[in-house]
């Protein structure tokens, strides 16, 4: 059994941990197929844990909720992933479940908007500056020239990078011209103006896994065409899917599934917005954990 810490997983890199969800959809693996994320409550959190099974391996994630660790400068989020041989369920690996969290989310949503992307350098407008932020910056990089990069917070002194206040003249002038719009934050309510995105742009949302949080208006996402990880766990966990439903701006039929994307079985229209809408499924961490041992001779 080896531990395989922040470093190992961040080793394989985001160009291989998109590659590895891609072949995994590809290959026949299906989202619908995978257990729910399971909440057990604790006296100063909760766990959450995502179990998944394939036919080379199985694993766990453990994420600990601690809302408290804040005030403490500890992380409110950790997690550590438990990677199992698939025929023994004998221990092959432990690695960094929050590093691994890092990787494999924008990996996802690279995968689901990859058909989209023009092959020229992108105008991306980044809404967060945190680890999901910054790492869907890099992600996008391994796939694609970048131009100009603005991250889009509530307060730039609280950050080291080079923000812009959300909601600031400068912010909509940014929005207007991006090609791609990452929110990846803790916002309960939409973050800006839908009318100020072009009908090309690619959006992704990471922020939330609760039905009663979003970061995306009702109206954009009746506008665009919206991609899911798989269409019963976002009418279950994705605030901005549930909510533009109940509103009546969003029909559930018209949600298009990640692997119909990554296999091509679903065309992506040019001509209207694409909203890629994510919560976070255990199959992910399973491929890309799968991936970080191999490359670690696990």
């Amino acid at each position: 059994m080896r531990v395989l810490d922040a470093d190992d997983v961040a080793a394989l890199g985001p160009a291989a941990a998109v590659r590895a969800v891609t072949d995994a959809l590809r290959g026949g693996l299906d989202p619908a197929a995978d257990p729910p994320r399971v909440p057990v409550p604790l006296t100063r959190g909760q766990f959450l844990l995502m179990p998944s099974g394939a036919a080379a391996a199985a694993g766990v994630k453990v994420v600990t909720v601690a809302p408290g660790n804040p005030a403490r400068g500890l992380p409110r989020v950790q997690a550590a992933y438990l990677l199992f041989d698939a025929d023994t369920l004998a221990l092959r690996a432990v690695l960094d479940g929050t590093a691994l969290t890092t990787l494999r989310t924008p990996a996802v949503s690279v995968a689901a908007v990859l058909p989209r992307l023009p092959d020229r350098p992108l105008r991306v407008a980044v809404a967060g500056a945190g680890p999901q932020a910054t790492g869907h910056v890099a992600t996008l990089a391994a796939v694609r020239p970048l131009g100009e990069t603005t991250h889009l917070v509530r307060d730039p002194s609280r950050t080291p990078l080079d923000a812009v206040a959300l909601g600031s003249p400068r912010a909509a002038a940014v929005l207007r011209t991006a090609d791609v719009v990452v929110c990846a934050t803790s916002a309960r309510e939409p973050l800006f103006d839908p009318a100020l995105l072009r009908d090309d742009a690619v959006v992704v949302a990471v922020g939330s896994h609760e039905p009663d949080a979003r970061e995306l208006d009702a109206v954009l996402l009746g506008r665009a065409t919206v991609v899911v990880e798989d269409v019963a766990t976002a009418l279950r966990e994705a605030g901005d899917v549930v909510l533009a439903v109940a509103e009546g701006a969003l029909d559930p039929a018209a949600l298009v599934p990640l692997r119909d994307v990554v296999t091509g079985a679903a065309a992506v229209p040019a001509d209207r917005p694409l909203v890629v809408k994510t919560v976070g499924m255990s199959w992910q961490d399973l491929v890309v954990a799968t991936a970080v041992a191999e490359r670690h001779g696990v």
